[in-house]
């Protein structure tokens, strides 16, 4: 982990295309802004965390879903013999 000190209207460069400032600190706050081009996603980590929580449960109910649409789908198959 690379640790930088900034004053505020400092900046730091990621890259060609990111660029974050650091706007004003007040007590234990830091406000920061973060420039990036829209095909870069930015997430505060408890935002990331709980989009990469309900991506998972999708996946388990799909799986479910799917599972219980395989069932009846054999269930007819043997109803129509």
């Amino acid at each position: 982990m690379l640790i930088l000190s900034r004053k505020i209207d400092e900046k730091i460069k990621i890259g060609d295309d990111i660029t974050i400032t650091l706007i004003d600190v007040h007590g234990d706050q830091v406000k920061i802004g973060v420039e990036a081009p829209k095909s870069v996603k930015v997430f505060r980590q408890e935002v990331f965390d709980a989009i990469q929580t309900e991506n998972k449960a999708a996946v388990v109910e799909q799986a479910t879903d799917q599972k219980a649409i395989n069932a009846v789908s054999a269930l007819s198959k043997l109803l129509k013999k």
